[in-house]
């Protein structure tokens, strides 16, 4: 998933600007509102030549300085940063000219520069690098500059001159990419509270600066928890995991002190691989009950009185602003509208996955059962923590396929070279390794500079961060470090691919599973999103958030292409490519566990929007989880891919709130979409590629996605292309 863009690009989106920053004030609604949250306090270090606040040197028309982050800086940054931000703004609204989209739109869109690169750094600080310290500034800080963005831009001066512009946007001569800023920056600042009274914009004031708290809290919390490791003191209980897996596991221990012991992180890159290939049910159990009551223990890192308090503030913010719950604000400006457009699509699939699942729970049981009566085990009913472990049994009986096969054919460091052959072969995206020559913040990212193939003209830079290490959250992310644009001189891209997966032990090239190779391919799907992009207008190039995973999803698609696979995927010891005997096993076996895998997905989804769609906030975080799972028919075999305590998407910021079903939306184009190479002839048809690229990956937001969609593929996407892609029912 992408990283919530910049303050810059988010200066005319009011809420979305202010959710940027996580961080907990402790505050309730009537400290915040009697205090003067805009007040920048007192800097922690001099004034005048902070190295954060610079204009980036060196190529690629400047990279960022991670070799100057210092936490101690930031305090200082911010406050100049905010000084400049408002500086900028209010020279706007003091304009003596009447409002124009030139004197009032452009500057907007040019403000904030200053702050736009502090940000990313303090993203990487807090995403990356986090320590205890940087925990303690986030917290200090989130609240002030969301108490400073919301009071700013409802400012009644800049609303006027929005106004202004807006009432005569069809007689001043404006285009139909200035038409569509006026219009969605009008309608934005309306939603979100620009005709409030100055009481209620204090309230408003309050709410995000609390809600900037909690998501801080939350998030810290979370990631407490995943800094958790399993230890393992007899090697024995580790039978049947990958020897190079198990020696990433000594090394993890032996950086956690207990040399000649195996430590399992308590991150999904980690518990996976357990959970599907030890024959020890004992620590499969282990590690996954660790794995999914992450903020759900009752203790200090517990997150559910922080949701609760979340959740709270959530309805009564989307109530001042005149929505009947928070999931009808969220989903105003979205493809899918309304969330009961949302669940329409959720419920068209969400019965074919779920019987699926009890085949599949049926086929893990029969192997289960004959391994017991051939005295291999004893009898057990099928868990949770069975159900990786039995599934990879299943794919060998049916397919003859066991995913430890395939694992020593995916070393990592081919399978970027994998998703670059395939970038310039359908974009003509060239990637050259340029490790060492520009800063980096961790010595093991590598660096890449981006550029067309056809002309050599530099597109930009790429990060590539792919190790989990204490202090960096859990999951995947894109985000951009500087986001192409036209308006005030082009500017190149600098994006980063982040990923948590677990470093080979050394002299061993790092293996990936099957589902980290596709995680791999969808971020770098994100990043293809972004260095393709050709704006004018900063303004345009944020698309609706369930538009953002589709380019992500469908770059998947190329991983299991027999090109990729023939080419890349090569034994990490003898260097002999994958046999096309087992490539074909694998294509073989491209709909199985489908049921597991949409019912996985599917209920955190459904469960998200019942959360939000509802006007009386859930107090019983825990009760309302298990309920509406069972109301759905949850099989009990699985548990939500993301449970409520540690769903970062959706309580980390408002980002994915009421917005992870937008997965969904997304496989729904990206399966049509995938059709159309089908039908003309192949997965490198560079004709549809094109379309593909100049059509919907370029424009950003510059016309109505579901147009552009139309306009790619002549109709709007078939949701039956994804249940065929499944192996559901079409009827």
């Amino acid at each position: 998933m992408p990283r919530p863009a910049s303050p810059r690009r988010k200066l005319s989106m009011l809420l979305a600007s202010t959710a940027l920053f996580a961080g907990y004030s402790g505050m309730d609604i009537q400290t915040a509102s009697a205090a003067e949250p805009s007040a920048a306090p007192a800097a922690t270090a001099p004034a005048g030549d902070n190295p954060l606040l610079a204009k980036w040197t060196g190529p690629f028309e400047g990279v960022p300085p991670w070799d100057k982050m210092d936490p101690e800086l930031f305090p200082d940054a911010f406050t100049q940063a905010m000084a400049e931000v408002k500086a900028e703004v209010q020279a706007v609204i003091d304009n003596p000219e009447a409002a124009t989209f030139d004197n009032s739109f452009v500057p907007m869109m040019l403000a904030g520069d200053t702050m736009d690169r502090l940000y990313a750094l303090w993203g990487v600080q807090t995403s990356n690098k986090s320590t205890a310290r940087v925990e303690e500034l986030d917290a200090e800080w989130s609240p002030k500059l969301s108490s400073f963005y919301t009071e700013l831009f409802l400012d009644p001066g800049l609303f006027a001159r929005y106004k202004a512009v807006y009432d005569k946007r069809h007689d001043s001569g404006l285009d139909a990419q200035q038409i569509r800023i006026v219009e969605r920056s009008y309608d934005e600042m309306v939603r979100d509270g620009a005709n409030l009274s100055a009481a209620d914009k204090a309230k408003l004031v309050a709410m995000n600066a609390e809600l900037e708290g909690l998501f801080s809290a939350f998030s810290s919390k979370l990631l407490a928890d995943e800094k958790r490791y399993t230890f393992v003191a007899d090697e024995a209980e580790l039978a049947g995991l990958e020897p190079a897996f198990v020696a990433s596991l000594a090394d993890a221990a032996a950086a956690q002190g207990k040399p000649g012991q195996w430590a399992i992180k308590n991150t999904r890159s980690s518990a996976q691989p357990v959970l599907q290939n030890a024959t020890n049910r004992t620590l499969r159990e282990k590690v996954w009950r660790a794995f999914v009551d992450r903020g759900d223990n009752g203790d200090a890192n517990d997150t559910n009185q922080a949701i609760a308090a979340i959740l709270k503030l959530r309805q009564a913010r989307a109530e001042l602003l005149g929505f009947r719950t928070h999931a009808d604000y969220r989903m105003a400006d979205t493809m899918a509208k309304t969330p009961a457009n949302a669940m329409a699509l959720m419920m068209k699939v969400w019965p074919a996955a779920v019987a699926r699942v009890h085949e599949e729970v049926a086929d893990m049981q029969a192997i289960a059962d004959a391994d017991a009566k051939a005295g291999k085990g004893q009898k057990i009913t099928i868990e949770p923590w069975d159900y990786r472990y039995y599934a990879e049994k299943v794919r060998k009986a049916k397919y003859d396929l066991d995913e430890s096969e395939v694992k020593p054919y995916l070393q990592l460091d081919k399978l970027v070279d994998a998703m670059f052959w395939s970038a310039g072969r359908l974009y003509d995206l060239g990637f050259r390794e340029n490790t060492g020559a520009v800063p980096v913040f961790d010595p093991k990212v590598r660096t890449f500079e981006v550029y067309n193939l056809k002309t050599d003209a530099n597109v930009g830079l790429l990060y590539l961060d792919n190790f989990a290490r204490d202090g960096k959250r859990s999951g995947a992310w894109m985000t951009t470090y500087r986001s192409q644009q036209t308006l005030g001189g082009t500017r190149n891209v600098l994006a980063s691919n982040n990923n948590n997966f677990t470093e080979g032990a050394k002299g061993v090239p790092t293996l990936v599973s099957l589902d980290d190779a596709s995680t791999l391919f969808h971020e770098f799907g994100h990043g293809i999103h972004y260095l393709l992009q050709q704006v004018t207008y900063p303004w345009l190039a944020n698309v609706p958030r369930d538009f953002v995973e589709y380019p992500s999803q469908v770059n998947e698609n190329w991983l299991l292409t027999p090109e990729i696979l023939s080419k890349f995927a090569t034994h990490y010891r003898t260097g002999e490519p994958m046999p096309q005997a087992l490539v074909d096993k694998i294509l073989a076996s491209q709909k199985f566990n489908q049921g597991f895998e949409t019912v996985e997905y599917l209920a955190s989804a459904i469960v998200d929007m019942k959360l939000h769609d509802r006007t009386t906030p859930v107090a019983d975080i825990d009760a309302f989880e298990r309920d509406t799972l069972a109301e759905i028919g949850m099989p009990k075999e699985i548990v939500m891919r993301h449970r409520l305590p540690q769903f970062g998407h959706l309580f980390s910021s408002d980002a994915y709130s009421a917005g992870y079903y937008s997965y969904l939306w997304s496989e729904t184009m990206d399966a049509d979409t995938w059709a159309a190479f089908t039908e003309a002839g192949g997965p490198w048809d560079r004709k549809v590629a094109d379309r593909f690229r100049t059509i919907l990956l370029m424009t950003g937001n510059e016309t109505d996605r579901a147009e552009a969609y139309r306009t790619f593929r002549g109709r709007d996407p078939d949701v039956k292309a994804l249940l065929v892609r499944r192996g559901f029912p079409t009827e």
